[in-house]
Order: structure tokens, then sequence, then C-alpha cells
């Protein structure tokens, strides 16, 4: 199947939640080529760069294979999860998802040369964003996190340019999997060994799972969850 870019999404920093925080979540449709930078994308735009952003995630990829699933989950909110950019995704597909994507590939997309940096651990502004209290940990429960690039190379992206795969030195390691030992099978000490060994992924992540095997413990997520207080 050629995998071919639906839209290319950007977005400003505006009052999210009746004002409760900041963001860049609410994106919208970009015509015509945008350039890729090691940051992202032309015209994007993080509110907060200490957990957004960054060379680990310059450009943020969801697919909308998962819009049907969502819509059966979530009734009540057809109009938001019909289009691309609900989930602040700069880059909208169909067929492709996170079991078809492996830690550290290399994608020709555009004409820029992006590599999968980690998967998106979901944050407490998907509840503001949907009006759902719990939607960062419906995301995170369900897999569908979406993924994350960093810019190899530079170059410019756009709706109907095509999605190639030119290098993938991890076939054993979809983004399913990576997220199953982030998120169900926590404590598999083989597992995490493997991922702290993965060289290209985030060091974020790698050092996660570095602090799970010395401690033998996992994170406390509900602050970023928005489940505290």
């Amino acid at each position: 199947m050629r995998i071919v870019i639906g839209a290319v999404l950007t977005g400003r920093v505006a009052p999210l939640g009746g004002g409760k925080a900041t963001s860049a979540i609410a994106k919208t449709s970009v015509e015509g080529p945008v350039a890729v930078g090691p940051l992202g994308l032309s015209g994007d735009a993080q509110a907060d760069r200490r957990f957004h952003g960054g060379l680990d995630k310059a450009v943020h990829h969801y697919a909308l294979d998962h819009a049907a699933a969502w819509r059966a989950e979530l009734p009540g909110l057809p109009d938001l999860l019909e289009r691309p950019g609900a989930f602040g995704e700069n880059i909208s597909t169909h067929g492709l998802t996170e079991h078809d994507v492996c830690v550290c590939d290399l994608w020709r997309v555009g004409s820029a040369l992006l590599q999968v940096s980690q998967a998106r651990q979901p944050c407490f502004k998907l509840n503001l964003r949907f009006g759902v209290p719990d939607m960062a940990r419906r995301v995170q429960a369900s897999g569908r996190t979406g993924w994350y690039y960093r810019v190899i190379e530079e170059g410019f992206v756009a709706a109907g340019e095509a999605l190639d795969l030119v290098e993938r030195p991890h076939p054993d390691w979809p983004l399913s999997r990576l997220l199953h030992h982030l998120y169900v099978d926590r404590l598999d000490a083989a597992a995490l060994r493997e991922i702290a060994g993965l060289a290209t992924l985030a060091e974020s992540w790698r050092s996660l799972a570095a602090r799970r095997l010395a401690s033998g413990a996992v994170e406390d997520w509900r602050r970023r969850l928005g489940e505290e207080g």
C-alpha cells in the first residue's frame, strides 16, 4: 500500500479548556509545501517546550485510521474526530499505525528525511482538548498514541505527497510493542534492557527503561494524565 500524507497541520498557542491551560494542540490543515526544520514545521508552535517540541519531538504523526474506534467510544465527539488535527498532529495519514511503524524507522516524508524517535506519552491537555476527564488515560490504554519524528534532513512536506520507508534497523520493535512494555507489561526486565539499549530511541525513553530496571518500580503517571487533586 502506498502511504500518502492526508493533511499537514500547524497550530498557534491559544487558551485551552476554558483558559485552564495554553496549548497549540488545535491544529489546522495547511495548503501547499511546508518547510520542515530541526524543531518541526514552519508556522507550528508549542506552549510548553519543557514537555512538547524539541529535537526528539519535532514532528507529530497520528493515524486517521483510529478515528472510527474513537467515534465508537466517544459518540458525543463526532465532529472533532471526523477530521485530521484532533490529537495535535502535524501529519495525518491512513494506512499506517503503531503496529506498522518501528522504533528508529527512517521515512522519506515529502523531501524531508524523518526518524521515528518515540511514541507519544499522552498528557492532561488531551482531557481539556476533548472535554473528557480521562482522555489521556484512554489514549494511553488504547495504544493509539501517535508518534514523533526527529528531523535527519530538512525539506518540505505537503498533503498528497508520499511516505516511503528508507531504513528499518529494529524490525522487532514496532511501536505497539514499545507501548505494551511501557504501559502494560511494565517490568519485563529483558524487554526493558532492550529498550534501554535502542541507541536512537529518544534518550528520555531509554532512561525511563533504565530507571525501572534499577528500581523495580513504575513511575507515577497521575500528574501527566491530569489525575492528581
